[in-house]
């Protein structure tokens, strides 16, 4: 699967494409070793740059801030999750047999495809877990939203809604569970790992399975208690 060219990232999150240079594609796969070995809090470009060789200046030809890199980060990953979705539900047309495919997506999303060399998928989602809600619980969320910066997102949550629906087409909050079982699939990971009391799983060695079988768990028991 070559995917980068069906990814389409907003306009103005970086002020020139990193996807189109060498210098660009390493800003992308070292912030992403960077981010995931030191936490976002930690992360500044000059630390980047060292560890890129680089000069701290060439980074911001690419990125305003660091608050954008990470949005950047974020962005890209929701439509990756949607590739993964379109890909692997494309000859399903049982609606059921789809959603539990998306599930098992959104957890499954960390494994690497080697045809995309500058990301490492497993620290990216490690990213994912740990920093994405600093991407967009900020005070800029709203002048960015209307940028369109997090219409990936929307669209992300749109699919998994409109497969909600398919399966009952009277359930009334379809974005918003949708929505829950992605944030869970994140959140339920991250507790285990740092927060066993807020959870009943365990992942070990990036297994995920138990997340899935959580999360098809809450479907099942949602869609049927409302049916």
């Amino acid at each position: 699967m070559i995917i980068t060219s069906d990814i389409l990232m907003p306009s103005g999150l970086s002020l020139r494409d990193p996807l189109q240079t060498k210098l660009g594609r390493d800003i992308i796969s070292k912030s992403i070793d960077l981010i995931d070995d030191i936490g976002f809090e930690k992360f500044t470009f000059k630390k980047l740059a060292i560890k890129m060789g680089s000069n701290e200046t060439s980074l911001y030809r690419y990125f305003e801030n660091k608050h954008l890199l990470l949005v950047y980060l974020v962005v890209w990953y929701w439509n990756w999750v949607i590739y993964l979705i379109q890909y692997n539900t494309k000859n399903i047309d049982d609606p059921n047999k789809k959603l539990n495919i998306i599930i098992a997506n959104f957890v499954d999303a960390t494994k690497e495809n080697p045809k995309i060399d500058f990301v490492n998928e497993q620290k990216l989602h490690h990213i994912i877990i740990a920093e994405s809600s600093k991407a967009y619980h900020t005070k800029r969320i709203d002048s960015e939203c209307q940028k369109g910066f997090y219409e990936s997102y929307e669209a992300l949550i749109q699919m998994v809604a409109d497969v909600i629906l398919e399966i009952d087409e009277a359930f009334p909050y379809p974005h918003s569970f949708a929505c829950s079982l992605f944030e869970m699939a994140n959140n339920q990971i991250y507790f285990s790992e740092h927060l066993p009391g807020l959870t009943d799983i365990k992942v070990k060695n990036e297994n995920y399975d138990e997340v899935i079988d959580l999360l098809i768990f809450y479907k099942n028991r949602m869609l049927l208690l409302h049916s």
